[in-house]
């Protein structure tokens, strides 16, 4: 299987190792970088168009796709998704379709989809001043959620629980959005929707990252984790558990509420990672993304229920029914945390032998390095990275997790400067 990875521009090296997975998982990779650095990736498969914007992407992609008839393009990255699905589009190959793939990345197309087809959401709004903010804010009741339509990775989302605070936070969100990498690391000349800021009502119970796959009629549930972070007033995604701890009534809702949003949101055949949490008892939906979810999620689908999302997400580029089944844990228990620093420029990280190399860790990914710049909210919302463990029960699993980030060193210039 020969299939082409695309980034419009190249967000470091964090997709590498995801490479080196298709690879292992007997794919064939080649890599198309819009912008990116040389020697990226083995020579003879990889390639830099030069430019970010969608038609010299599209050129590069088809003079390639001519010499070496591709099985199907994909990425990793939710700043990719519109790039991925034009270029599908343009070289005949399968895809979501750009309609779907714009309505999968757009926040507030998102949730205008989802609501006609009716998935349960928060009630939200595009509001385009603060003004318009407190105005949803006071009827939606507060706390509120306030958000960018083209956002990812959390940053810039935050809770706000009065007046005083959205009229802190707005600004802070407006100013932070626009030079968020996700949102310059989109294609140019590709229509991404509204660009703004959303508010949304606030949703109180229990959340779960679910890795599915959208199959003709059928969606899958491939893997279930649950978000045990505790809540503040920004959204780091940073603690987690599998097996999911629902009870079979509530899976069947969450299956429910996440076929009627994919089938909305014109996904057909696709892999998924979606974001569901409950409120007042029942589910709802917080997004679903064209692609499989980041950090250490496709090791927890393996481990906790024998569904690989990187596999996966082969199958679906190149046209072919993925390998899964619906949801069913292994019964290993397995927890996993982002690893979080104070801001500041990084000068070293050190991770002991003793963690690197514990036979209770199943991912650690450091992807920090010194000279870069970490960025806390309200500022942004870097990470260092992801550490997941395993153990006999789930306590366990999270009292290593927690055990083993705290011997993790490192060091910080201050301040954090650009």
């Amino acid at each position: 299987m020969k299939l082409l990875a695309l980034e419009a521009v190249q967000n470091a090296g964090y997709y590498q190792s995801r490479y080196r997975q298709v690879e292992e998982f007997g794919g064939t990779l080649f890599v198309l970088n819009g912008l990116g650095e040389p020697d990226y990736w083995p020579a003879p498969r990889y390639r830099i168009a030069g430019s970010k914007h969608i038609d010299d992407i599209i050129a590069a992609a088809r003079d390639w796709h001519a010499a070496e008839r591709f099985d199907g393009v994909l990425t990793f990255s939710e700043s990719g998704v519109l790039t991925v699905a034009a270029v599908a589009e343009a070289l005949g190959l399968p895809g979501v379709g750009l309609e779907a793939a714009r309505i999968s990345r757009n926040k507030l197309l998102m949730r205008e989809a989802q609501s006609r087809g009716g998935a349960p959401v928060p009630r939200f709004r595009l509001v385009p001043d603060v003004t318009a903010a407190l105005a949803a804010a006071a009827e939606f009741g507060y706390p509120i959620i306030l958000k960018p339509t083209l956002g990812a990775a959390s940053n810039f989302v935050f809770r706000i629980n009065g007046p005083d605070e959205l009229r802190t936070r707005f600004p802070q969100a407006l100013d932070g959005m626009a030079r968020m990498s996700w949102f310059q690391m989109e294609a140019d000349g590709l229509d991404p929707g509204p660009y703004g800021l959303l508010v949304e009502s606030f949703l109180d119970g229990q959340e779960m990252q679910i890795e599915a796959v959208a199959w003709d009629d059928e969606v899958y549930l491939g893997s279930i984790v649950d978000r045990i972070t505790i809540e503040g007033d920004t959204f780091d995604d940073d603690a987690h558990r599998a097996p999911t701890t629902l009870a079979p009534g509530d899976l069947a809702a969450v299956h429910e509420v996440v076929t009627t949003a994919a089938h909305a949101q014109g996904l057909r055949r696709s892999v998924m990672h979606a974001e569901v949490r409950f409120h007042q008892g029942r589910p709802h939906l917080l997004e679903i993304a064209v692609r499989p979810g980041g950090g250490g999620l496709d090791y927890f689908a393996r481990l906790s229920t024998g569904y690989c999302p990187i596999r996966g997400a082969m199958a679906a580029a190149a046209g072919v029914k993925p390998d899964v089944h619906h949801y069913r844990p292994t019964g290993v228990h397995l927890a996993g945390t982002c690893l979080i620093s104070g801001p500041g420029r990084i000068e070293e990280i050190t991770v002991p032998p003793a963690v690197a190399e514990s036979d209770r860790v199943f991912f650690l990914k450091i992807t920090a390095k010194p000279g870069d710049v970490i960025r806390r909210p309200p500022d942004g919302n870097n990470i260092l990275g992801f550490l997941c463990t395993r153990g006999a029960t789930f306590d366990e699993a999270i009292r290593t997790a927690y055990e083993f980030a705290g011997q993790i060193d490192v060091r910080l210039a201050q301040p954090a400067t650009a």
